[in-house]
């Protein structure tokens, strides 16, 4: 079926006003972007932030009468007379090919591949975490989750107790698992992140050794080492329970952290921890280091 895009720039205020008219007029979707190639940092919890300069995206049937569409919505106030927008084609294609098109096997350090399923594993002899794309964060394509997996590569996880707290997808869990370790516990906010980890864990033969808990129901315990993929403002509000689930001379890794908050992270973990000097991968960094004994 062809389709048409509607584009149209607009504030953050106005945004989802606007994107509500255009579903009022018949668009199958709306989604939200980047008007000006402008910076965003993390949301507080429950925050939905969007843009100063936000573009909303309207998808319409190629058969939907546009001129039509574009009165209606001159009508409203929010807009008004004359509002500046942008009609597009969008190209028919089979999407679901070329969704899967863009994923191919990565490599991170030496031993570990994460391989998307429809495609041939280029190295049977390394250590192949099969995992596809989903709704649960973490496919290894994000420069958080590439910094995690190459550090896990570089350490020794044979036979360790492992925490991945904001487990996501489990992409790290899984990992720290076809590496050797003894046991991993995921910890997620996201009934769904636990689901989709233990999903991924069963496609690839370690569910057995995985464990995943809702923060309320997480056990006390202490590992060997302890992951946390998640964003800078709950590793500091977190501290304390992160560093508390490692044992001493155990080793911790934090990512989800930009480049310009490396120094706020070391300043607070550094209270627990001998620090490793931190990795860059684009905008983002990761910590790590190993606990005071």
């Amino acid at each position: 079926m062809p389709w048409l895009q509607l584009r149209i720039d607009t504030s953050a205020e106005l945004a989802e006003q606007v994107g509500g008219m255009m579903s009022a007029n018949g668009a199958q979707a709306v989604t939200f972007v980047d008007a000006k190639d402008t910076p965003m940092y993390e949301p507080k919890p429950g925050e939905v932030m969007l843009w100063p300069d936000t573009q909303v995206v309207g998808l319409f049937d190629a058969a939907d009468d546009m001129p039509a569409v574009i009165k209606r919505l001159e009508k409203a106030k929010v807009l008004g007379a004359g509002f500046k927008y942008r009609l597009e084609p969008l190209e028919d294609k089979d999407w679901e090919r070329e969704w899967m098109d863009n994923f191919h096997p990565m490599q991170f350090g030496q031993r570990l591949w994460i391989c998307p399923s429809w495609r041939d594993v280029p190295d049977p002899s390394a250590v192949n975490v099969m995992l596809d794309p989903g709704l649960a964060f973490g496919t290894g394509t994000h420069p958080t989750t590439a910094l995690c997996l190459r550090w896990l590569d570089g350490v020794d996880v044979a036979g360790k107790t492992v925490v991945d707290f904001g487990c996501g997808s489990g992409i790290l869990a899984i990992a720290a698992l076809k590496l050797g370790a003894k046991e991993v516990i995921g910890i997620d906010i996201d009934p769904q992140a636990l689901q989709a980890s233990m999903d991924n864990a069963q496609r690839n033969d370690v569910a057995d050794r995985l464990s995943v808990y809702l923060p309320a129901d997480q056990p006390a315990l202490q590992a060997d080492i302890v992951m946390a993929n998640i964003l800078s403002g709950p590793l500091l509000e977190l501290q304390d329970v992160i560093t508390g689930y490692c044992k001493a001379d155990g080793l911790i890794v934090l990512s989800g952290i930009l480049a310009e908050q490396v120094e706020r992270i070391e300043s607070a973990y550094a209270r627990d921890m001998v620090l490793d000097p931190s990795a860059i991968d684009q905008e983002w960094a990761r910590v790590s280091g190993r606990r005071h004994g």
